[in-house]
């Protein structure tokens, strides 16, 4: 497991692999990055009532109006043998911020999982491309919790309850 600083960097490359995809299909966009230099957060939303929502990493613009982008950036789906599904899931503490956010400032948030199509651990080659769906869709359609990773627990969804947006690598 790499360190946080490695993981940021990753992440911080998949985010730009979907933002330039969102480019190329008519978006504009808006990267929403820390506040404080090398502090390692992400991006907040700080409310005039003292409260701070961990916020999406980007605001997205199109014809369709303004979305908010929580971008994903994975090697592979995870292999849920329980049920013999593809999942593939965030960290639980944040996806109940990205609802908040989504109910304070009414604007649509969107989850994007770009997945490499590596193998995950003890699986099958994964699927590959950029997949997600808006909150309103993945509340409805959780697949199951979990205590066992990260720091809060995590949330993960059948691929299934994913719309398939482009190919990878990303045309």
């Amino acid at each position: 497991m790499g360190s946080f600083k490695q993981t940021l960097s990753s992440g911080k490359v998949g985010e730009t692999q979907i933002a330039e995809w969102l480019k190329k299909n008519g978006s504009s966009i808006l990267p929403i990055y820390e506040i404080a230099e090398n502090q390692f957060k992400g991006p907040a939303l700080y409310g005039n009532d003292g409260n701070t929502i961990i916020a999406p990493d980007m605001a997205v613009f199109n014809a369709n109006g303004l979305t908010f982008i929580e971008a994903k950036h994975k090697n592979a789906f995870s292999w849920y043998r329980k049920k013999q599904i593809w999942t593939t899931g965030i960290d639980l503490h944040h996806y109940r911020q990205y609802i908040r956010f989504q109910e304070v400032t009414l604007y649509k948030v969107w989850v994007l999982f770009l997945h490499r199509g590596g193998q995950a651990k003890d699986s099958p080659k994964s699927p590959s491309g950029l997949f997600g769906n808006s909150l309103d869709i993945l509340k409805d359609n959780e697949d199951h919790t979990s205590t066992k990773h990260g720091k809060s627990g995590m949330v993960y969804w059948n691929k299934d309850s994913l719309r398939k947006l482009s190919g990878y690598p990303l045309l």
